[in-house]
């Protein structure tokens, strides 16, 4: 009698539930929930038109709107699995990803038509290139497809254990890599916001987050186990934000903690009339608990810190509000709630330990490594065995987050072993960005570290070594990067230094760079 855990079983209950009840909102068009399954049903009945079997693999490239959400139903439902790109990657970045996750369809909004266009001839593999929006030779309409097509399509036998998601993630290394979701890992990842957020059917969540990232923390599915309504804006502006909520009356949104600060730092004028009681959960970077406390000060909003990664489907501690907190002033609050917090339910169980993978201490001081297993862990980087073992050992993932745990069993990071860079939510390889400006002629060394920055959280800071007689300047590099990065990646600074501080091995020390040069100013 077991039946397999997986959204999809969460989507057959809202299709019984919810039908009459409004979906989602994106624009000028508005879809009850009868209407988007049938749009969902329909785009799955045309990928089997195209030809997509069980297991393949079907991409995305495209921000908030109706026609990607669509696809999270879409694809799985037949077996197939969604590989959702990030849109602020580069042209080079998208054939990638195409061509390592072995895509046969790239599904691309309009603005994003003409970067696949360049990089079509270097992905073979993709035998179907479809607008989602927009009209472009070469390109099939997604909406004509939809028109053309019924809502009677055969559903794939889903185990629980199959792959219903390819996210990347750019991790340590300059490629990124892609990490195997499957239908158990976002199951308990949706139940496990249920049980902390208490959504219902009378939330209406703001789509702020990407659903490219990490497939919106889960929320594509989550929203729509409740019968809530999915309100679609197509990027993460505080204008628009604002003029959502109070439009829509939306209650609920995710956003990573560079987006609070651009929502605080709003003019009066947009923020006018905004409603009080309106819920956010942050992650992708810790929070400062200054924006914590002038976002629910000022605004009236309360705020959730949770935490977790990609490879963990992806959310598995919450800084979960306990009555004790009550007693506390705003501002204590406020640093309890930038804390990673405590376990989800079911979804991990989550250590702190140190070199001889003991627990560390919980006295807010000794630190350690955060260690992952249970139910939300990945099934393991694909068509990279050598990263997966690296990352997943005796049992448990290694995060590479260094932490510490306080007496109450808060875990609370303090800085990374690795020398990854989170820049508004978003992971920035120091390894890459070196890579590419070794590339520059009057380059010798680099170094790329990540520096406190107001906004963003951290911005890369680059140090450069020239060669003997060469010249650049700060804008040079600049723009030479913008040629060859995500312009998310590029460095906020440069500085130029006569030798790079290293061990007596060799090994560049960026700990000394970061502790020597922390007064800088980003640009």
């Amino acid at each position: 009698m077991e039946t397999p855990l997986s959204p999809l079983d969460f989507a057959r209950r809202a299709r019984r539930l919810y039908a009459d009840r409004e979906a989602v909102v994106d624009g000028g068009r508005r879809f009850t929930y009868r209407e988007f399954f049938e749009r969902c049903d329909r785009w799955s009945a045309a990928l089997q038109g195209l030809g997509v079997q069980p297991g393949d693999r079907v991409a995305t490239i495209a921000p908030n709107t109706h026609s990607h959400l669509e696809a999270f139903y879409a694809v799985p439902q037949i077996g197939a699995v969604i590989v959702p790109i990030n849109f602020r990657l580069t042209a080079a970045d998208f054939a990638y990803i195409l061509n390592h996750s072995g895509a046969r369809i790239a599904c691309v909004h309009a603005d994003y038509l003409d970067a696949v266009d360049s990089i079509r001839a270097q992905v073979p593999g993709v035998e179907h290139f479809v607008a989602l929006s927009g009209e472009k030779a070469g390109w099939t309409s997604y909406e004509a497809l939809l028109a053309a097509s019924t809502p009677e399509f055969t559903a794939a036998e889903i185990s629980e254990t199959d792959m219903i998601a390819l996210n990347y993630t750019s991790g340590t290394t300059a490629n990124p890599k892609g990490v195997m979701v499957s239908h158990r890992n976002t199951a308990f990842n949706i139940m496990g916001h249920l049980m902390h957020t208490h959504l219902t059917s009378a939330d209406r969540y703001l789509w702020v987050l990407p659903m490219f990232h990490a497939n919106g923390w889960t929320f594509v599915w989550t929203v729509t186990a409740v019968g809530g309504r999915h309100v679609c804006i197509p990027k993460a502006d505080p204008r628009l934000i604002f003029e959502a909520i109070r439009k829509e009356g939306c209650t609920l949104l995710c956003a990573a903690p560079t987006v609070l600060i651009g929502m605080a730092n709003a003019p009066e004028e947009v923020r006018r009339d905004v409603p009080r009681g309106v819920r956010v959960i942050t992650a992708g970077a810790p929070p400062a608990a200054a924006t914590i406390e002038r976002m629910e000060g000022e605004l009236g909003w309360e705020i959730t810190h949770v935490y977790g990664l990609t490879e963990v489907s992806p959310i598995v501690t919450i800084s979960e509000s306990r009555p004790e907190h009550a007693q506390l002033s705003a501002r204590e609050r406020a640093v309890i709630k930038a804390r990673q917090g405590v376990e989800y339910l079911a979804n991990a169980e989550v250590r702190v330990v140190d070199d001889d993978g003991k627990e560390v201490a919980k006295d807010g001081a000794s630190m350690g490594e955060i260690i992952i297993r249970g139910n939300a862990v990945m099934k393991g980087y694909y068509n990279d065995p050598a990263a997966t073992a690296k990352a997943i050992r005796n049992g448990w993932f290694y995060s590479g987050d260094a932490a510490v745990v306080h007496p109450d069993g808060y875990i609370e990071i303090r800085d990374r072993w690795k020398d990854i860079i989170i820049s508004g939510g978003e992971n920035i390889s120091s390894v890459e960005v070196e890579g590419v400006l070794l590339r520059h002629p009057a380059v010798q060394e680099s170094a790329v570290v990540g520096l406190p920055h107001e906004k963003w959280g951290e911005t890369p800071q680059a140090f450069i070594v020239l060669r003997p007689g060469a010249t650049a300047t700060p804008e040079e590099l600049r723009l030479f990067c913008r040629e060859h990065l995500a312009h998310f990646k590029v460095p906020h600074g440069f500085e130029f230094i006569a030798e790079l501080p290293k061990t007596a091995t060799g090994k560049i020390q960026k700990y000394v760079l970061r502790g020597g040069r922390a007064n800088i100013v980003a640009q």
